[in-house]
């Protein structure tokens, strides 16, 4: 059994800053990519950032250069650290990793968090 748990969502002004953590726990044997969904209302859940093993990075055009995307591999965790936060970003947030199992450790399991809001106020 694998969970992700989140944390650090909440409300903000404009021009703010918050930062998310997820931390994976669980059967894991090791982590493949591990990144950030956002889902707006009445919008499709978007791709925010992404970090591989291998330690590259991909973040959506939306949010370069304002949210910076790391991991601490010891603590199976990734963190979203997001400056300059405007209104537009307001959503819930969904943390997203590619687990190897230590049941099934050749084939990689996609596992969602639960999901935390960020509310970002004009």
């Amino acid at each position: 059994q694998v969970q992700l748990v989140e944390s650090g969502g909440g409300l903000v002004q404009a021009g703010g800053s918050l930062r998310l953590s997820c931390a994976a726990s669980g059967s894991i044997f090791g982590i493949n990519a591990m990144g950030w969904y956002r889902q707006a209302p009445g919008k499709q859940r978007e791709l925010v950032a992404v970090t591989f093993s291998g330690g590259s990075t991909n973040y959506a055009d939306s949010v370069k250069g304002r949210f910076t995307i790391s991991r601490d591999n010891a603590k199976n965790t990734v963190y979203l650290q997001m400056n300059s936060l405007k209104p537009e970003d307001t959503a819930v947030y969904y943390c997203n990793a590619e687990i190897y199992t230590v049941v099934v450790p050749t084939i990689p399991i996609t596992y969602w968090g639960q999901g935390t809001q960020v509310t970002v106020s004009s």
